[in-house]
């Protein structure tokens, strides 16, 4: 699998139901061409989910009469996979269970920070719960809940419910739950052991690094597509969303649906195979840089690929 980026700039913002289909089916029908289940296969990221990727399927499926894979992140109901949305949010997490292993850490009774409140952030909460840890913030574009008694299944629920059903802001979940809300910041100036950014890219920067080591915080890893500057580097892995895309394909292309539980072990897996590449490669003096980990390791498959397959 390779990677790449595209998109639009149509803001789903304010826009109706019908609208979004109207420009989901718009956008599918002039790249529907240019797509295929062994050329590109498109999968959600911001603005993207389950229900732009359908419409989009379904008009690529309409205007090809052909029901291959095409698109990852789909709904189970039409060969979509079990686990994609817990996909990435649960991805961060085994690899930073990995990272702390190696370190003769463990990930029970740390403290998280977690930003954002969206799907990657929720399924980063749901299994830094299951794992025993404390997370004790999410964010938005508006500000900060800090919950210093740390989330339970139940305000996981709640916070579910605000952002989803009834697309709420995170001050609103504060002030259900009694956290404390800070109007205008992220949750990086917060005492914690651990700090998962899964918003957006260029979210922390330097002076927020700063604040991190100054309040003893052991690891960064990344829930969001580059959310650090280039200042303020971080470890980081996301890979998880992908990792279950290509599972959906294997999927799809075997006719058959794994259940939750072969697709986490599955994606589990994966993730720890991807940190043993980071250490292969990005490990220099006693010290690992997974950035030029993950960049190396990436780098010599291709390469290797190129070399086998000869000058075409």
């Amino acid at each position: 699998m390779g990677g790449g980026k595209g998109g639009s700039d149509f803001d789903p913002k304010g826009k109706s139901e019908r609208e979004v289909m109207r420009f989901c089916q718009a956008l599918a029908t002039e790249l529907f061409r240019r797509i295929g289940a062994d050329t590109d296969v498109p999968a959600g990221d911001i603005g993207v989910g389950g229900r732009e990727v359908g419409y989009m399927a379904g008009m690529t499926q309409k205007l090809t009469n052909c029901k291959a894979c095409t698109f990852t992140g789909k709904g189970v109901a039409f060969q979509g996979s079990l686990m994609r949305p817990e996909a990435t949010g649960y991805g961060v997490v085994y690899f930073l269970e990995a990272v702390l292993k190696r370190h003769q850490q463990e990930l029970q009774g740390k403290t998280v920070l977690v930003s954002e409140a969206g799907n990657v952030a929720q399924h980063a909460i749901a299994k830094c719960l299951q794992l025993g840890a404390k997370v004790i913030s999410v964010s938005d574009s508006r500000g900060c809940a800090h919950d210093a008694a740390g989330f339970t299944p139940e305000k996981l629920r709640t916070l579910m419910d605000i952002k989803g059903a009834r697309h709420g802001i995170v001050e609103e979940y504060a002030k259900q739950v009694g956290a404390e809300y800070h109007a205008g910041k992220r949750p990086w100036h917060l005492k914690a052991d651990i700090a998962l950014p899964c918003a957006t890219q260029n979210e922390l920067e330097l002076e927020d690094a700063k604040s991190l080591i100054r309040n003893g915080v052991l690891a960064v890893v990344e829930g969001a597509n580059m959310p650090t500057t280039m200042e303020a580097t971080t470890e980081p892995i996301n890979a998880g969303g992908v990792a279950v895309s290509g599972l959906e394909m294997t999927q799809d292309a075997m006719r058959l649906g794994w259940t939750a539980e072969e697709v986490d072990k599955k994606l589990h897996g994966t993730m720890n195979s991807i940190h043993g590449a980071c250490v292969k490669y990005g490990t220099e003096g006693g010290k690992t840089n997974y950035v030029n980990g993950a960049n190396i390791a990436g780098f010599v498959k291709v390469a290797e690929a190129m070399k086998e397959l000869g000058v075409v």
